[in-house]
């Protein structure tokens, strides 16, 4: 499947100005520092931009900052479509990363020792 040249230019400008709260978690998670394991940011996966990306784990890992309120069905659905695809969706908060960047680390750090989910045929849902 071809990647959408615009969403692929959007991702490259979204690597070139992340938010504070972005870097910080980049800080934890580049260069495989979290228990070795390669992270990438802004990924285009889909019709979608994801923050961050453990594809040896099929684990996304979104930020909801301000500009998520307002968006849960959207949210939502990008989680929903994901899942089918087999990835595991996990999201923290700014607020959550600002104030306890080791308890997020250790959280995703658990989540890359779980299984990932299985799609479920035809993208149903359990």
């Amino acid at each position: 499947m071809q990647l959408d040249p615009v969403l692929l230019d959007r991702a490259r400008a979204m690597r070139k100005t992340p938010s504070p709260i972005e870097q910080k978690l980049w800080f934890g998670l580049r260069a495989k520092r979290l228990n070795g394991i390669k992270f990438s940011r802004q990924v285009v996966i889909g019709a979608y931009i994801v923050d961050f990306v453990c594809r040896s784990r099929k684990l996304v890992l979104e930020l909801d900052g301000d500009t998520h309120a307002g968006n849960e069905a959207y949210d939502a659905q990008r989680t929903m479509w994901l899942e089918a695809k087999g990835y595991r969706v996990i999201r923290f908060t700014n607020q959550e990363v600002a104030a306890n960047l080791e308890g997020v680390l250790v959280a995703i750090g658990i989540a890359c020792g779980a299984p990932s989910p299985n799609p479920l045929p035809n993208g149903e849902r359990a």
